[in-house]
């Protein structure tokens, strides 16, 4: 069996590498030693990670993390990041159908083993099955990556910019005055009642 589908012999430990690859720094060289010692995975098995990791484009050949490395470790764009890489490193699947992540695992059992030509209950058919399963857990393949706008930031209008909106406000602009009235000394309410009546008809009016 000849194929190029990536895979881990113990796929359950996948997810268990890659939720530490969250907690920890980006290393200079993501190597068996840093698997080991950092990661705390040193089995012969588990080291077969980095291969998976080089094929589904979250290392470069020469082990240093890529991008998509980082962009992973990101809880923003972790389920986008993941997306690609299987993509990436399962592109014969995607060849074969391009939802294939929306198979269920007899259909994507049966595409793995046309392509590698090997039937549906061999151990590699099987790790392989096993590999991407664990691995698209991780993934979301409706997000897109895209810079995230803190609501404080966004702005408060959509609307373009209006010119005329400068005219309106400055039609508004009205006068603030004060009337200091001297009321004469009388008895009489109706003298009273007059000049309150023409105070409201010659000045109080719009």
């Amino acid at each position: 069996m000849s194929t190029n589908l990536p895979y881990i012999s113990t796929p359950g430990v996948l997810p268990k590498i890659l939720n530490k690859i969250c907690e920890a720094t980006v290393p200079e060289s993501f190597n068996a030693d840093f698997l080991g010692t950092k990661l705390g995975f040193p089995g012969g098995n588990q080291r077969a990670f980095i291969s998976w990791a080089k094929k589904c484009a979250f290392l470069n050949s020469d082990g240093t993390p890529t991008q998509l490395y980082k962009d992973f470790r990101n809880p923003n764009y972790r389920g986008h990041a993941m997306a690609e890489a299987l993509k990436k490193g399962y592109a014969e699947i995607y060849v074969r159908n391009e939802y294939a992540q929306d198979l269920s695992r007899v259909e994507l059992t049966k595409v793995i083993s046309e392509i590698t030509g090997s039937p549906h209950d061999n151990s590699t058919v099987k790790a392989i099955v096993g590999t991407y399963t664990f691995a698209k857990e991780f993934a979301d393949f409706e997000s897109k990556k895209e810079a995230i706008i803190d609501k404080d930031e966004k702005p408060k209008s959509e609307k373009p910019y209006d010119d005329s909106n400068k005219s309106i406000k400055k039609l508004n602009l009205g006068l603030s005055y004060t009337i200091n009235l001297v009321l004469p000394k009388t008895d009489d309410p109706a003298i009273y009642n007059a000049i309150f009546k023409s105070l409201k008809e010659n000045l109080l009016n719009d």
